[in-house]
């Protein structure tokens, strides 16, 4: 079954305990902790052992699966970290940006070589590393994506596929997706109203308030037999708990109806 969850991010300004509150009365199956350093930490890597114990409470006492960590960087040292946290606490997902800039040959190249190479360090941790592609970025779109899985044969290696970012590339999400659905291992997910750049306010990236057909990407992955996590993420650091919380719980029933519509939950 597709669990769906939420990337803590969304509740940047509250403590974790807070924010797993809000997540399971919106009705969510699980949560991505985010360890996004300047940003949000509610998994401080560097500090991980000290709040493992807490953060596995936390998920008991609200009966959510931890379901992916998005970390962001592709620093080694605090991706292995990162890596040994989630083999400890038992988060089977880190996620990570691509870097770079987009149509720079050498960024592309160099990219994909980080990526492989943290590949390849997840695996000593039975952990999965995925990337998804990002505006901007060296990868940014589904030919960028085809070129990384086929450089990166490595099984501890993934794609987050964030129709998003796939949007505001110029591609239809729910057409793309097909072609990259093979190493999906984890999906990001936020609506976006207009073609960007920027996905629109946070209440606007709530699922089915934007121009993305969301439907029709679930659709492609309930075709394809997808059965990982799927995560909201929406950046909140301006958004106080009403707010936050609204975009939670109407993002989940909106995807709730989706998988129901399709036989799927």
């Amino acid at each position: 079954m597709i669990k769906l969850g939420v990337n803590t991010v969304l509740f940047s300004g509250y403590s974790l305990r807070e924010a797993a509150k809000a997540i399971k009365a919106a009705g969510f199956d699980g949560m991505e902790l985010s360890a996004i350093k300047g940003m949000c930490e509610h998994l401080p890597v560097e500090e991980w052992k000290a709040v493992k114990g807490e953060i596995k409470a936390i998920a008991e006492q609200y009966q959510l699966e931890l379901l992916a960590m998005e970390v962001a960087s592709q620093d080694r040292d605090r991706l292995l970290k990162a890596f040994e946290a989630g083999a400890e606490i038992g988060i089977p997902v880190i996620n990570i940006g691509p870097g770079g800039k987009s149509d720079v040959e050498e960024d592309v190249v160099k990219s994909i070589e980080t990526i492989a190479a943290r590949a390849e360090d997840a695996a000593q941790f039975g952990v999965t590393l995925c990337c998804k592609a990002h505006v901007n970025a060296a990868i940014y779109n589904t030919p960028t994506t085809l070129r990384m899985m086929g450089a990166i044969p490595n099984a501890s290696f993934g794609i987050d596929m964030d129709p998003s970012h796939i949007w505001r590339a110029g591609e239809k999400p729910e057409e793309a997706l097909p072609a990259v659905i093979s190493r999906v291992k984890h999906i990001h997910i936020r609506d976006c109203k207009g073609e960007g750049p920027s996905p629109g306010e946070p209440a606007m990236q709530a699922c089915g308030r934007g121009d993305i057909d969301l439907y029709g990407y679930f659709k492609a992955m309930v075709d394809a037999g997808y059965d990982g996590p799927v995560d909201l993420e929406v950046i909140g650091r301006e958004q106080d708990m009403l707010h936050a919380a609204v975009i939670a719980a109407e993002s989940c029933g909106y995807m709730k109806a989706c998988l129901k519509k399709l036989g799927a939950r």
